[in-house]
């Protein structure tokens, strides 16, 4: 029976990896076809920069020798995730539409919803070694984090200042789920994902401190820029506030 290849490749050793670039040539494509088509439809300069570095922040994670590492490493998938889910994502979703009806918070809502189902559903043992034996598998894993983080991230950063209450708890609720899996992986007692039990020993890490290392890569940074974002929108509605006061 023959053993399937995950779409990066077979899990790379430490002397190869600076030449385990994925070149595949349809992701490449749709990569430049996704960034010319978002591009063309934002006039102003500094959306239309943060967009351009989110998509190169995506490609830069499905196309460097990190997509390879992710096979041997759980916190290199990790690692994936994140660049895509609090770097990609945010950037892009800066430079997407503002919404046209400011008095609907249902998007908001269902957005996150939808991440954080795609988030704990593919973190889970068995979904997870499935990406592993599929490239399809593969790939619904990666558009559904992605294209449901960037859904988030638009609702979080564009809504209309009435709305400023539940972006928050939005937001604080994201962190908190994301904190939540994060730690559940920090802490647990033994290995939970198969296909790293081999791998890891070979990038000298056992693999239970491969998945708390992953564990730790997305318990802080996902509180870190959610807190960001409370921020940001803190201040938009300071500055409604203060443009709608009398003279």
């Amino acid at each position: 029976m023959n053993q399937v290849i995950p779409y990066c490749g077979t899990p790379p050793v430490p002397g190869e990896l600076l030449t385990r670039f994925n070149l595949d040539v349809v992701l490449i494509a749709i990569l430049a076809m996704l960034t010319i088509a978002h591009l063309t439809q934002i006039k102003d300069t500094v959306r239309r920069s943060a967009a351009l570095a989110g998509w190169l922040v995506a490609a830069a994670a499905l196309l460097s020798p990190l997509c390879a590492l992710s096979v041997a490493l759980f916190s290199a998938r990790i690692s994936q995730h994140m660049i895509l889910l609090l770097v990609a994502a945010p950037l892009i979703a800066s430079g997407l539409p503002r919404k046209e009806n400011p008095h609907s918070a249902h998007g908001m809502r269902f957005a996150a919803t939808l991440f954080f189902v795609a988030l704990w559903f593919w973190h889970m043992p068995n979904p997870y070694y499935a990406t592993f034996t599929s490239s399809t598998i593969y790939w619904l894993m990666h558009v559904s984090l992605f294209g449901s983080a960037i859904w988030l991230w638009r609702e979080l950063l564009h809504h209309a200042p009435e709305h400023t209450g539940e972006a928050l708890l939005t937001g604080m609720l994201s962190s908190m789920q994301m904190g939540l899996l994060g730690a559940v992986l920090t802490l647990a007692s033994h290995p939970l994902f198969e296909p790293h039990l081999l791998t890891a020993p070979l990038w000298h890490l056992t693999p239970l401190e491969d998945q708390q290392l992953g564990g730790v890569v997305m318990w802080v940074p996902g509180v870190l820029l959610f807190l960001w974002a409370a921020v940001r929108s803190l201040r938009r509605l300071w500055a409604h506030l203060e443009e709608s006061r009398p003279v």
